[in-house]
């Protein structure tokens, strides 16, 4: 009688014990903003008139990355090795990004981040703009689509759609197919379309720039982020009367084009649609920063900030900008540096293409106005949810990705990760190891001219640390550095393993 009283208590025991060990597992939240430049925030860039009062509260509350960076200089790809802990161009997508009728890019038996926290008991939602693909329903003898853009009259809006979020690890989904300036302009959750599309909607110059295609009409390009911001309130707010964690994939659909800021935003900065649009996106932060307050899951959440890739507005100095012609994608330095001090901009392997904003807090984890002056890059992800969730990573997984944990908390001497490698919309490859970088290439492989092609003479090498403008190419003159550099990037770039 008495040993079976004894087992029941100590059974009791070790239940409270695993459920408290359960319960003490953070929630994480993951917020993209799609195209924010580096000197969009003022936390970053002291000169910019934009108020970003909520994303400076996070760098208040939390760490700031000063050397953080993307994989991709463009959306697409940026997003998959976000989400796969692997570098997109070891997947079919070489250059470029997809469309919104594209079929899916990450592979079906490929782990995400979202299959691994899922696996660590997490319940997992994803809620913006997806753009990595899905299948979507092809009508009863509808043509093929012609390309990644196409797919009017082909598609059937009443019909389920495969392989989307829900089929790559997250067990709920509320968003777009892809950029919010490629049709179908339709909102999806889960597997299916929420309401089928009646307009044709026309094409849009910028700044409100879109491409013509069928919308639903219930799908406002200026009240798309507030949408975004109500959905993932609403989940944050179930969540809280659950008993498990959960983590939070948000990425935004702003500032990328169209740029439609809110009415209630228009006219604030003084810069434009484009940094009215950017005051725009900080509030959506700040919404979403609100609901974790009200719903009091703030002190054991995770929560991080970053963007897909760098601002596409260049820096003229000697052109009409977007203040005085808002049809202009530029501005000159004296209004706004949209990438602050770095060269180039997005879809660029320089470092406005891929150098961007990046903010974490944790309570009682993360030391408040902290900074971090480490090299990161975003799928860096997958093994710092790993490690953060107690979770393991299967073999084959995450090939590219290394936990940056201990750096959140403080213990930068236990951290190390390989180069990390930049990868430009065009292709061209560039190597990143402590203050050193080497373009493999002699162009900006994006937007920026000259253009050049990857792999061809001369290469450049900078010193990011003394040269963040990357003015000055010193590949002749520390030519040992651009050979151990070179021969770095090869190892890894044909060894996922190195």
């Amino acid at each position: 009688m008495l040993w079976g009283s004894m087992k029941r208590i100590l059974f009791l025991i070790g239940f409270l014990v695993v459920s408290s060990v359960h319960a003490a597992k953070p929630n994480i939240v993951f917020i993209l903003a799609d195209d924010m430049g580096y000197g969009d925030v003022q936390a970053l860039n002291s000169k910019s008139k934009i108020p970003t009062p909520h994303l400076n509260r996070l760098a208040k509350e939390g760490m700031t990355f000063t050397d953080a960076h993307s994989p991709s200089a463009v959306c697409t790809p940026t997003r998959y090795g976000t989400l796969t802990g692997r570098y997109c161009w070891r997947s079919r997508m070489k250059r470029g990004v997809l469309g919104g009728y594209s079929a899916p890019l990450i592979e079906k038996d490929r782990s995400t981040v979202g299959t691994l926290l899922q696996g660590a008991g997490y319940h997992t939602a994803a809620i913006g703009k997806w753009h990595l693909g899905m299948n979507m329903t092809r009508r009863a003898g509808g043509k093929t689509f012609k390309d990644r853009w196409d797919g009017d009259g082909n598609v059937d809006f009443t019909k389920p759609i495969a392989d989307g979020p829900i089929t790559r690890g997250f067990h709920e989904y509320f968003g777009v197919s892809a950029s919010l300036d490629m049709a179908p302009y339709v909102w999806i959750e889960n597997d299916h379309f929420v309401k089928p599309p009646t307009i044709q909607q026309a094409a849009v110059k910028f700044p409100g720039y879109v491409r013509n295609g069928p919308r639903s009409d219930d799908f406002e390009f200026e009240k798309g982020l507030d949408v975004l911001a109500a959905r993932a309130g609403g989940f944050l707010g179930r969540m809280a009367n659950e008993k498990k964690p959960f983590s939070l994939y948000l990425p935004l659909t702003g500032p990328h084009k169209p740029v439609t800021p809110h009415p209630r935003f228009k006219g604030k900065t003084g810069l434009g649609p484009y940094g009215d649009f950017v005051m725009n996106v900080d509030d959506t932060i700040g919404q979403v920063l609100t609901a974790l307050d009200e719903t009091k899951l703030s002190e054991n959440t995770l929560v991080m900030f970053t963007s897909d890739n760098g601002s596409f507005m260049y820096r003229i100095d000697d052109e009409v900008d977007h203040v005085s012609e808002h049809g202009k994608q530029q501005y000159n330095s004296k209004h706004h540096t949209a990438n602050g001090q770095w060269r180039g901009t997005k879809a660029d392997v320089w470092e406005g293409g891929h150098h961007v904003p990046f903010f974490a807090r944790w309570p009682g984890k993360i030391k408040a106005g902290s900074n971090c002056n480490r090299v990161i890059t975003h799928t860096d992800l997958f093994a710092t949810a790993a490690e953060v969730a107690g979770a393991k990573i299967l073999d084959g997984a995450a090939p590219d990705s290394f936990s940056y944990l201990s750096l959140l908390l403080g213990n930068e001497k236990s951290y190390s990760r390989p180069p990390v490698i930049h990868h430009s919309s065009g292709g061209m490859f560039a190597i990143r190891e402590r203050g050193w970088k080497l373009v493999l290439g002699n162009g900006s492989g994006g937007r920026q001219a000259p253009k050049g092609k990857p792999f061809q003479k001369p290469f450049f090498l900078a010193n990011i640390l003394e040269d963040g403008a990357e003015t000055k190419n010193r590949a002749e003159s520390d030519a040992k550095i651009a050979a151990r550099l070179e021969a770095a990037f090869h190892k890894i770039h044909t060894n996922e393993r190195r």
